[in-house]
């Protein structure tokens, strides 16, 4: 779980510039904290020219720190970030709302955003300020305006952060990790035996790892939703299918995350493509549709298509197999 700066908390609410220095220590805390937790405290490129009081900007606000500090939250929001505007995962077109206001394109609509689609995100919230509670609860308007609620972990004392954190699942570290991760929360998946041994031997990163989390989330959810009466795809299952499988609405821009392989790349690549039906060795799947992660270019290969009665079978977690 990352934490985003929450720049809807800074809204030049401080009565001088002793109040901010104050609350920005506390923010440098959460961030060490963080840090000693293999956790990371992202911020949006533009939250160095928030406004802190009502006639003073952050670029002049930060000269009230001393030099160690100024120097810290100077390379921190300028340079070295981490930014989460850099890696975005919802799109501008999104609607969000908190309490009534728009929060797309902040912290607090990307954090839902991801909540939303099985990243775990928090917020780290200036103090004193309009957004001192917790948890900090969002929603997602669709188009035909039904809502979708996120409730957001927020923090903005150290004390209470660490205590959170401490007791929070460890990070991914490692592919092993993450295989274990993956199958014991995706219970509604099959995965093979073998379905991660394709990333041994490749260097872990973490925002694939992450990304790998978040397509399995989607099809865990898809084996999920379909009616009781007629075994049809509910409500629920259609928006999933047309937000992931489609294209046609958001995943960041990205086009679709999950797509069937080309009849060209099916006719090449027919065996790599061929699978042991995980619990009838005797049998094969021909498993062409698959869940991209394009950094470095993973695959996620499973059986299609998504039925409630027939397993949903993941063979495949790792490169690429129809690179030419």
């Amino acid at each position: 779980m990352d934490f985003l700066v929450n720049d809807l908390s800074l809204h030049g609410q401080f009565v001088d510039l002793g109040a901010f220095r104050e609350s920005m220590s506390r923010v440098m805390q959460i961030r060490e904290v963080a840090r000693r937790y293999g956790r990371s405290v992202y911020c949006h490129r533009a939250f160095v020219n928030g406004q802190v009081t009502q006639e003073v900007q952050m670029p002049e606000a930060v000269q009230a720190l001393s030099i160690e500090q100024r120097r810290a939250v100077m390379i921190w929001l300028t340079q070295h970030g981490p930014f989460w505007d850099d890696h975005r995962e919802h799109d501008r077109d999104d609607w969000y709302e908190c309490h009534g206001e728009i929060v797309t394109d902040t912290a607090v609509g990307e954090a839902a955003h991801g909540l939303l689609h099985g990243i775990n995100r928090g917020l780290v919230s200036l103090s004193p300020s309009s957004y001192t509670f917790d948890p900090v609860a969002a929603e997602r308007v669709l188009a035909d305006e039904t809502r979708q609620s996120a409730s957001i972990r927020n923090y903005w004392e150290p004390t209470a952060f660490e205590a959170f954190v401490a007791s929070a699942p460890p990070v991914l570290k490692s592919w092993a990790g993450l295989a274990v991760v993956a199958i014991a929360r995706f219970s509604a998946l099959t995965f093979a035996k073998g379905a991660f041994v394709p990333l041994q031997g490749h260097p872990f990163v973490p925002g694939a790892a992450q990304r790998i989390v978040v397509l399995l989330d989607v099809l865990h959810r898809m084996k999920q939703c379909f009616n009781d009466d007629d075994g049809g795809r509910s409500r629920e299952g259609h928006r999933l299918y047309q937000e992931f499988f489609t294209g046609t609405a958001g995943d960041g821009g990205r086009g679709a995350a999950f797509s069937d392989s080309s009849d060209s790349e099916k006719n090449a690549f027919k065996s790599d493509l061929t699978f042991p039906n995980p619990v009838d060795p005797s049998e094969t799947l021909f498993c062409t549709w698959h869940g991209k992660v394009q950094t470095p270019q993973f695959r996620i290969h499973f059986s299609y298509p998504i039925r409630r009665d027939d397993p949903l079978f993941v063979v495949h977690v790792g490169p690429k197999i129809t690179k030419r």
